[in-house]
């Protein structure tokens, strides 16, 4: 974590994250997707990348398809990728699909659900890059991410243009220009995962106290294996 950098203000942090997305544009041209989950964080990517590129969207943009999302999620999902007219592709295992119960072993849950169609995903369209929305503050396993991080397995290039963001800024950002938002932050949900494994939780406490702590345990063995 840069400390220098989260405390910059709303201001500078844009310039650096637009910076970030078009140093990646720059290195990696069109082999790039984004990660868009329906949820605060990654919303704001995407809307970053379109002003970046005046208006437009120039990459794939993923979406998990796990079986378990809030419809709230997918309505809001499917709603965004109309109304800023970019083509939505959705990953999904449909062998894990067949043979797991949702959310009784969360990690394996995860790994099955997210990480693998995330990594067949980067394979089979021969990506170079994929852009995630995570964040320093958001989580203990991710506070040691880098802005360009090299994975391997398969090999690529995570990139994180809003690492610097606090939650406050996201809200704060969404608020100055008037960005859609899920429906479910107005009910008390702060970060959303599936719906198994995501309850109401208020302001006070951790961002993500709301999430399955059991998953949350093991995020950075999840991280390691594909997961954002």
């Amino acid at each position: 974590m840069d400390k220098k950098l989260m405390g910059m203000s709303l201001e500078e942090k844009e310039v650096y994250s637009k910076k970030v997305i078009l140093d990646t544009k720059e290195k990696y041209g069109n082999n790039i997707a984004i990660a868009f989950s329906g949820g605060k964080d990654s919303t704001t990517l995407l809307h970053l990348v379109k002003t970046a590129f005046n208006g437009i969207i120039p990459w794939k943009v993923f979406t998990l398809d796990t079986s378990a999302e809030f419809k709230e999620i997918i309505n809001f999902v499917h709603r965004i990728e109309k109304e800023w007219g970019f083509e939505l592709i959705a990953l999904r295992n449909d062998d894990a699909l067949k043979t797991i119960e949702i959310a009784k072993d969360k990690a394996e849950c995860c790994y099955l659900l997210k990480a693998v169609p995330i990594n067949n995903a980067i394979k089979n369209y021969g990506l170079k890059a994929l852009m995630t929305a995570v964040r320093w503050d958001e989580q203990e396993a991710r506070i040691n991410e880098e802005f360009f991080t090299q994975r391997e397995n398969p090999p690529h290039m995570r990139v994180q243009p809003i690492l610097h963001f606090k939650e406050f800024d996201i809200w704060s950002y969404i608020k100055k220009y008037n960005i859609p938002y899920c429906e479910l932050y107005k009910k008390g949900y702060r970060s959303i995962d599936c719906e198994p494994c995501t309850r109401q939780h208020g302001p006070g406490g951790a961002e993500r106290g709301g999430r399955d702590q059991d998953k949350e345990e093991v995020m950075r063995r999840l991280r390691a294996m594909g997961y954002f």
